[in-house]
């Protein structure tokens, strides 16, 4: 699959840097952005600026540029501002109307808050924390001008990544997760890091897409059997009655356009995705990144 000429901002985070690896064959077709004086891999084509402060280097970069992937976001945590990760999209949309481009949003399931069950793209936003409410901002603000300016653009709600996420990345010695009834442990939209890239790649590819889509692979994965295939060990603890059981992004669009194998969902081959890449993805993230951030 040939990507299209992209622009990549917020390129030295953790997805940027599982692209970078992923990306290889097409490297020549992406132009990365950072705000580094380093970068992981100095031999590809990268723009140092910063696209807040330098719109005009923003508007340089995005010459000759059929789409741009904005990576680049505010992580909750840092005492950094989550209003910015609404700024950056707009940045992102007043750069790509300037060359008639298309624009891809990174936001996060967290814009649907502490609902269960499927969750498909139409169900109104519903967050119940700062960073969920600043993705929500950020997917309405970003909309509503890119509508308004006539550019083309889709907002990937993204699921957890495995090796990117609080659980199998997160894990420590004597890490504590849910069971509920059954023994079972919570289940979630999941995907690993290779298929992330092999969807981004066919979402940047494909001729039409909605205004929204869900990125996960087609099933649910159980918290505990990924852990498990990590050879990770875990202590299991009572779910409380707030806990959920299981969360399941509709991937139905997704399929449609850049399909995940049934396999990828398998909690093995996710693990073995990671561990391929991590040696590429492990250095500390920054604040003007995304993981699903």
């Amino acid at each position: 699959m040939s990507l299209p000429k992209t622009l990549v901002l917020g390129a030295t985070g953790r997805i940027g840097r599982v692209l970078q690896q992923c990306w290889q064959a097409d490297t020549g077709s992406v132009l990365w952005q950072t705000r580094r004086a380093s970068v992981p891999n100095p031999a590809l084509n990268w723009a140092r600026f910063d696209p807040l402060q330098d719109p005009a280097t923003l508007s340089e970069a995005m010459q000759g540029r059929a789409a741009l992937l904005c990576l680049a976001g505010v992580i909750p945590g840092r005492g950094t501002d989550l209003h910015q990760n609404a700024t950056l999209a707009e940045a992102a949309i007043r750069a790509a109307e300037r060359v008639g481009a298309r624009v891809l949003l990174t936001s996060s399931a967290a814009v649907y808050g502490d609902r269960a069950g499927r969750l498909p793209e139409n169900l109104p936003p519903q967050p119940v924390n700062d960073y969920g409410r600043a993705k929500a901002e950020m997917e309405a603000g970003g909309g509503a001008l890119a509508r308004k300016l006539g550019v083309e653009f889709c907002v990937l709600r993204i699921g957890n990544i495995a090796g990117l996420d609080a659980i199998l990345g997160g894990w420590q010695p004597g890490f504590e997760l849910d069971v509920f009834d059954g023994g079972r442990s919570p289940r979630r939209s999941y995907i690993g890091v290779q298929s992330l890239a092999r969807v981004l790649a066919g979402v940047l590819a494909a001729p039409r897409l909605p205004e929204i889509l869900n990125i996960a692979a087609p099933e649910v994965v159980e918290m505990g059997a990924l852990l498990d295939a990590a050879g990770r060990r875990w202590t299991p603890r009572p779910a409380p009655d707030s806990a959920i059981a299981e969360v399941r992004l509709d991937t139905s669009a997704l399929q449609q356009i850049a399909p995940v194998p049934a396999e990828h969902a398998d909690p093995v081959q996710m693990v073995a995705q990671w561990r391929l890449l991590e040696p590429y993805v492990t250095e500390e993230t920054t604040t003007q990144e995304t993981g699903r951030a």
